[in-house]
């Protein structure tokens, strides 16, 4: 491979909220964080590069954004997922997070509901409340092998006529389903039956593996694309999470303004140093990204073989995208409380919470994976040896 995804690079020290809050949020500093989505690879050259040089130049003030990077974002789309957009439709934002609250201001209002899906990636939770709206959620089934949509109870949740606007993930965080076209299509006919608006986060789009593919939501019909809008960023493609820099593609006029006016005042562009990782990532990332999946898929795959063969009491779900794996950690018969003591305090690797990502997550626990080979070995081999210790 031409880029080096093993080394191990230091971390500490630098204002890493995954390594420099170790001792804050698992108790002891000789805990192995493998929780936030963060990966722990360098980002791709030309990035590096492209803020280097303008860093060199030794003025800062107010930034435009660029046609490079209207035209950077408009041929990635359109190169990657056979998505042709109008420059006009996308805005540039600081963030994911902070486009969907802008949605659920803007769609939902402060007395409308908003469905999405549970288990949930958290911030999810804390949009709708922030917005002073209500959370419908609709909870995933487990088919045995992986999640599925509970139609029938999504179809009860967009029946409330107060459900205003729908929040997809795809690819799911935390479960790592990559949604098909059918799944997409019968959610999609659910929520412009109920005149609710869809606000698409395809923040991982990227991270997809063999026998997956991402299809944007809004590419799927020009009838979804007028009640739709895709939040994007290169933040977990490339590892660029610190520079708060995201595209919200709007294709419809009137969403476009109610959004618009939703983040007046509130919400601006991202600094000059996030656009400009932003558009060399879009046009000069995609070998770099290539090579990642390869290794990501292959670290997957090793956390599915030591689990299955070495830890048979818990159960990792596999996924198709994301380099994120939720695990079933119930046959160790642990309450979710004494859970997470256990993986802090016995095995000393920092995971996320599965509460955290709604009650169905109790007893489960979510892994990052993005991260070099050996660090990830290390932390199989504590969670084995505690787990032996204990049964």
């Amino acid at each position: 491979m031409k880029y080096d995804f093993d080394s191990i690079i230091e971390r500490k020290g630098t204002g890493s909220s995954k390594w420099d809050s170790v001792r804050t949020l698992f108790g002891s500093d000789d805990v192995l964080p493998m929780w936030v989505a963060d990966m722990d690879f360098a980002a791709p050259p030309p990035v590096v590069e492209a803020v280097r040089e303008r860093a060199l130049h030794p003025i800062f003030g107010y930034t435009r954004v660029s046609e490079g990077l209207m035209d950077a974002v408009v041929d990635r789309v359109q190169r990657r997922f056979g998505w042709k957009i109008d420059p006009s439709w996308i805005m540039v934002n600081p963030g994911v997070v902070p486009a969907v609250n802008a949605g659920i201001k803007a769609f939902a209002g402060t007395s409308g509901k908003v469905v999405f899906q549970s288990p949930a990636y958290p911030p999810f939770y804390s949009s709708v409340s922030n917005n002073q709206c209500e959370a419908l959620i609709s909870e995933l089934k487990w088919n045995g092998s992986q999640y599925e949509v509970d139609f029938k109870d999504l179809a009860q949740k967009f029946a409330d006529p107060a459900a205003k606007a729908f929040i997809l993930c795809n690819p799911h965080n935390p479960v790592g389903r990559v949604w098909t076209r059918e799944e997409i299509c019968k959610m999609g006919e659910l929520a412009l039956s109920a005149g609710a608006v869809v606000i698409s986060d395809e923040i991982h789009c990227d991270i997809v593996f063999r026998g997956a593919k991402h299809i944007p939501f809004a590419s799927i019909s020009p009838d979804f694309a007028k009640r739709s809008i895709t939040c994007m960023a290169p933040s977990k493609t490339f590892n660029l999470a610190g520079f708060h820099a995201s595209i919200t593609i709007i294709p419809d006029e009137g969403l476009r303004s109610l959004w618009n006016q939703a983040r007046a005042g509130i919400m601006g562009s991202p600094g000059l140093f996030g656009m400009a990782a932003m558009e060399a990532a879009f046009k000069y990332g995609d070998e770099w990204l290539d090579e990642l999946l390869v290794y990501l898929e292959a670290n997957r795959d090793c956390v599915l073989k030591t689990f299955n063969e070495r830890i048979p009491a818990i159960k990792p779900v596999r996924s198709e995208g994301t380099y994120l794996i939720w695990l079933d950690c119930r046959g160790l018969g642990l309450s979710h409380e004494a859970l997470t003591k256990f993986f802090r305090e016995e095995a000393k690797v920092g995971l996320n919470d599965g509460k955290t990502f709604g009650a169905s997550g109790e007893g489960f626990m979510r892994l990052n994976i993005g991260c070099p080979r050996a660090l990830l070995e290390e932390g199989l081999g504590r969670i084995e040896r505690a787990v032996s210790r204990r049964l």
